[in-house]
């Protein structure tokens, strides 16, 4: 965790149900670096904009930790509406983004995360007919899986109750799902 909160690297942790993934996840903005007043600037603006600044803080200035459900859809992760507002993906900057229970998100989902992960400067846009906003989203993502479907490959408590090919079908969902939809 002190590894990955240094040099800004995303994360994803794997263990057992128990075991600890989202305390760690939690307790990331709290090794983090302090935010300049620059930065706080920054997450203030988006705060603003989204609805989400309370009256009694003019200022933000703890990292954003983000953690929204796998149900989550399209518009609340990347933005949207019909007046495009920030989504998770630009309420996490300058901070955490947490994706638990990984292999739960959509493919669109994931995939949507590309953009900001990969891109210089690390922004998302939001396209609609009025025009094209584009928000910040420099964050770090945390993301948490089980080892197997049933939690508890690997658990030096618990006996895992799954099959090989239910385990690598996990840990290789997306290539799974590909080769479904091929056939």
């Amino acid at each position: 965790m002190e590894v990955a909160a240094a040099g800004s690297h995303n994360l994803l942790m794997s263990g057992p149900p128990g075991a600890g993934k989202t305390l760690l996840a939690k307790s990331m903005p709290s090794i983090l670096p302090r935010m300049s007043v620059d930065e706080a600037l920054e997450v203030t603006k988006i705060y603003s904009v989204a609805g989400l600044l309370p009256p009694d803080t003019p200022l933000v200035r703890n990292r954003p930790f983000r953690a929204p459900h796998h149900t989550i859809s399209y518009a609340g992760l990347v933005g949207g509406g019909a007046w495009p507002r920030p989504g998770e993906i630009s309420l996490s900057h300058r901070g955490v983004l947490f994706l638990d229970e990984l292999p739960e998100f959509g493919q669109n989902l994931i995939e949507v995360l590309r953009q900001p992960l990969e891109g210089i400067p690390r922004e998302v846009s939001i396209s609609r007919a009025s025009g094209t906003v584009t928000y910040p989203a420099n964050f770090m993502l945390v993301a948490a899986q089980n080892p197997c479907p049933c939690g508890y490959y690997g658990d030096p408590t618990h006996t895992c109750s799954c099959s090989n090919a239910m385990i690598l079908a996990l840990r290789y969902k997306k290539f799974w799902n590909q080769k479904r939809m091929k056939a």
